[in-house]
């Protein structure tokens, strides 16, 4: 009877580790291989040196050390150029599979919905910043240190067998105690690398969060309390990095006090044996000056490798943390946008809108929206209580949101990945949070032309541009740092103008609007509609409301399954 073979399973973190390095392992082993070989030729240079030193030690000399001298220095001379080689090839290969997961992640995150099982924005960007340069010191110190260490002590075992079986004994004993601790202490090491790469994370949270609510911390006096948290979030961070450094500064010490003992002993037995004070540990007539030098000169190498290594195994310990969170980020399915983002032709055909047995779902709940109709230049006004659905209707119509059931036709096609970005080609958005690039106003209204005296005047943005010190020239922040709720959403009905497209889906246009100004952007909206465009909104306004050809009443019940909206 056979006993089943246990499947052999690999932490997530270490297969994903694997699987970044895929696409340049050859250059990594490369280079490794070509720093493990810099590092054997320092055996024919310490031979070389022992046989100088032992010439002049014997009163003997001549042509034979000044040869030992000579291929020395070509040795070391070769050993550099490796060495330049190897670090040079692994610097690229890090940067590399740095930058493609970068982008992996840019391009992912630019087209997903929902948040990330890592967090928020900060979090992600924490990952995609510092976090995965991490990966850089494993892959240019950990990586050829783990090389050197599978060959280089193995051939100077062999030597210092071939010499002394003393000395040989010597570096068994205190060789395989070194990598044991660093086993040892590795557990704790990855645990404190962890948690200190989640306190990264948790802080871009919390400073994300809190930069984008600063002006609203500044009017209610909350600066100090933002401040004691951010104290105690930076305390925090503090300690986890003491931790991981602890642990690395505890492997390297005890790592020191072996080598330094190995390397201490074998000193003593060369020395009193050179003296005859010892008669046993080598083979035959005893050790010769020449024997002992070679010794003493690759002991500190044989360890140098292990040494190496237990540097370098915090850079392990972080690159698996980043590993692990990278592979919980890959693991998630995030909803994605229709389409993919780029710049296509619009779509052809009549800006006709039907939608069919449309729902999505918020949790337990599940807003169900009427089937409608939209003929292409209709007034079309979204109603309902705040929370009833209106923005994500719009998001529907838009493409920027998968509906849970049902279908979007627009241009008498469905709304889907192949006809999203050419759908939304057509369309001017102007969202209730506006959001604008950090570039001038001017770019953000028309792209860096010019703003004419009619634009200027159909979004009512004479008097915003005379409070700015530099017009249209200024440059905004991603929140329009300078302009307030009311201005900002004048120079999103700016953009929507300057677009002129066939379709403007507006969410609460005129909130946060005096009358004055209320009536001046409901008439430029009124005045796109009258050219032609569909004008869809989502607003509380009863005066817009009235102005409207079509009212879609958005009312969903609460009910975990089949919640409806009524027009």
């Amino acid at each position: 009877m056979t006993r089943p073979k246990k499947s052999r399973t690999v932490a997530p973190e270490r297969q994903r580790l694997k699987t970044l390095l895929a696409g340049e392992s050859r250059a990594i082993k490369l280079a490794s291989y070509m720093t493990a070989f810099s590092a054997l030729l320092w055996l024919p240079q310490a031979a070389f040196v022992a046989g100088v030193f032992a010439r002049l030690l014997t009163g003997q000399g001549g042509v034979t050390v000044l040869t030992g001298v000579i291929a020395f220095l070509g040795f070391a001379a070769l050993r550099l150029m490796l060495n330049y080689l190897a670090e040079g090839l692994l610097f690229r290969a890090g940067q590399n599979i740095v930058t493609q997961t970068r982008q992996e992640i840019l391009a992912r995150e630019a087209n997903s919905l929902g948040t990330s099982p890592l967090g928020g924005p900060g979090a992600l960007a924490a990952l995609a910043g510092e976090k995965l340069d991490a990966l850089l010191p494993y892959i240019t110190r950990y990586a050829p240190a783990q090389t050197r260490v599978m060959t280089v002590p193995f051939a100077i075992l062999a030597l210092a067998f071939w010499q002394s079986w003393a000395v040989g004994l010597v570096f068994v004993i205190a060789g395989p105690l070194i990598p044991l601790f660093m086993a040892l202490v590795g557990y704790a090491a990855k645990e404190a690398s962890e948690r200190q790469m989640q306190e990264i994370g948790s802080l871009g949270d919390l400073l994300v969060d809190r930069l984008a609510a600063l002006s609203d911390i500044r009017l209610l006096g909350a600066a100090p309390r933002l401040i004691a948290r951010f104290e105690q979030a930076a305390d925090d961070l503090r300690d986890r990095t003491m931790s991981v450094l602890r642990i690395a500064f505890l492997s390297s010490t005890v790592l020191e006090l072996f080598a330094a003992l190995g390397v201490a002993m074998v000193a003593v037995w060369v020395g009193f044996s050179l003296l005859g004070e010892l008669s046993w540990g080598a083979y035959g007539g005893g050790i010769t000056p020449w024997g002992g030098i070679f010794l003493l000169l690759l002991a500190p190498d044989y360890f140098q490798p292990l040494r190496d290594l237990s540097a370098a195994w915090h850079d392990k310990a972080a690159a698996l943390a980043v590993a692990g969170e990278l592979d919980a980020w890959q693991a998630h399915e995030a909803e994605t946008l229709w389409g993919t983002g780029d710049k296509v032709a619009p779509l052809a055909g009549p800006a006709h809108i039907r939608t069919s047995g449309l729902s999505v779902t918020r949790g337990s709940r599940v807003i169900a929206y009427p089937d409608a109709e939209i003929p292409p230049g209709a007034r079309v006004a979204l109603s309902g209580p705040s929370g009833a659905g209106k923005t994500t209707l719009l998001r529907l119509l838009a493409g920027l949101e998968r509906p849970s059931r049902g279908t979007v036709e627009v241009a008498g096609q469905a709304l889907s990945d192949d006809t999203a970005d050419a759908w939304r080609a057509r369309l001017g958005w102007m969202p209730q949070a506006p959001m604008f690039l950090g570039r001038s106003l001017r770019h953000n209204i028309a792209f860096g032309a010019p703003l004419s005296a009619e634009l200027i005047s159909d979004a009512a943005l004479k008097q915003v541009l005379a409070a700015l010190p530099k017009g249209d020239l200024i440059v905004l922040g991603e929140t329009g740092g300078g302009l307030s709720g009311g201005e900002a959403r004048r120079v999103m009905l700016a953009r929507a103008l300057a677009a002129r497209p066939d379709v403007v889906l507006a969410d609460e246009p005129t909130a946060d609007l005096d009358h004055e100004t209320a009536d001046r952007v409901t008439e430029a909206l009124l005045a796109l509609a009258d050219r032609g465009a569909t004008l869809i909104v989502a607003t509380h306004d009863a005066r817009l409301i009235a102005r409207m050809d079509q009212v879609i009443e958005i009312a969903p019940e609460t009910a975990p399954e089949g919640g409806r909206a009524h027009v």
